[in-house]
């Protein structure tokens, strides 16, 4: 049987995508399974050994200057057309992925309906619409939807993610992942150095990545008010070299971003950090994870902008903001690094 994925982005939804393909390799013999994907996330999408073809595409940069970019678009639509295919399954349910889904070659198309679609316009470009409860886990909601489509019960066992362990997994040192593309979900960076002091004490590596020079700049804060010599900022890396760095990692700790679901589909130690978002809808999973949601009357808000107007919510001589990781203080962070690390070294022979 031949499939035609089309999940496209973002890194989060494109990890949390990888359990579903595990069970449909398992649950349908000789599937071959194509994946239109972001060109970004290639690296991802080509470590699973059930993706037969990588299908990038660059909507992203495509999107700023269409006429810029005609031929590659034009060659993106060949090659998307050169293989006829017996199932086109959208998995994100946006109008974009709908219009790639659409433009393939297949004998059949299903996708999100118009109840569980982010945006339900798409539903309109499947010959099968399938209805996934909104209210479940992300990997969950994916799991079920190729179980539909593809005729197997959604399976209930944990997650395989189907990325490789590092052979020198937990050699590496602490990762702190402190990026995001939502403001709100970033813990404030006083924090940050707190809990950075706290693993410089213990003696712990630590190496802090960062993807602009914003993040850049709030790395090298945070490296200086925190562990010295023992904390670095990382230099540039692309994806294949973060992915090999959270592989390799000792531990790491997370706001809710792509990158620590990814490290958490790894098998590396995570501790995630929640503010806003809701840890049942998109908690990290993964082998050795502690998903870490902020106890706070308005969280979690799903909203983008903190819309808190209550009393300040201060912590020794700043103010926490947003006001909900106030209940994530760093204390309590430095205690489940600790568990998740001795849990990790607890497991190894």
């Amino acid at each position: 049987m031949k499939l035609l994925l089309v999940k496209m982005s973002s890194l989060g939804d494109v990890v949390h995508t990888l359990p579903a393909v595990s069970d449909a390799v398992a649950h349908v013999p000789e599937l071959e399974l194509d994946w239109v994907v972001e060109e970004a996330y290639l690296p991802i999408v080509a470590a699973h050994p059930g993706v037969a073809k990588p299908i990038p595409i660059a909507w992203r940069r495509w999107r700023s200057a269409l006429g810029t970019h005609r031929p590659e678009l034009r060659r993106f639509w060949r090659e998307l057309r050169t293989r006829r295919y017996d199932l086109v399954l959208d998995a994100q349910g946006l109008v974009k992925s709908a219009v790639v889904a659409a433009f393939a070659r297949g004998s059949r198309s299903a996708g999100f309906d118009h109840r569980s679609a982010r945006e339900p316009i798409a539903s309109v470009a499947y010959r099968r619409p399938i209805a996934v409860p909104r209210e479940q886990h992300a990997v969950d909601r994916l799991r079920a939807l190729f179980g539909q489509a593809l005729g197997y019960p959604a399976p209930r066992g944990a997650p395989r993610f189907g990325l490789e362990r590092s052979k020198s997994a937990g050699t590496g040192p602490v990762v702190f992942l402190h990026g995001t593309t939502w403001r709100d979900k970033v813990w404030p960076e006083p924090f940050w150095r707190e809990l950075a002091a706290s693993a410089g004490a213990a003696g712990l590596r630590l190496l802090i990545p960062w993807g602009s020079l914003e993040e850049r700049a709030r790395a090298e804060r945070i490296a200086e008010g925190g562990a010295g010599a023992g904390c670095e900022v990382a230099p540039a890396l692309d994806l294949a070299e973060l992915m090999r760095l959270l592989a390799d990692a000792r531990a790491v700790v997370s706001v809710d971003s792509g990158l620590g679901h990814l490290a958490a589909a790894l098998g590396t130690p995570v501790v995630g950090l929640f503010g806003p978002t809701d840890v049942r809808l998109t908690g990290l999973r993964g082998a050795i994870v502690s998903n870490l949601a902020a106890d706070f009357p308005c969280a979690p808000c799903l909203a983008r902008e903190c819309a808190y107007r209550g009393a300040p919510v201060s912590r020794g001589t700043f103010e926490v903001w947003p006001p909900c990781f106030a209940r994530l203080p760093p204390e309590r962070v430095w205690a489940e690094l600790v568990r998740v690390v001795q849990t990790r070294e607890a497991r190894v022979p």
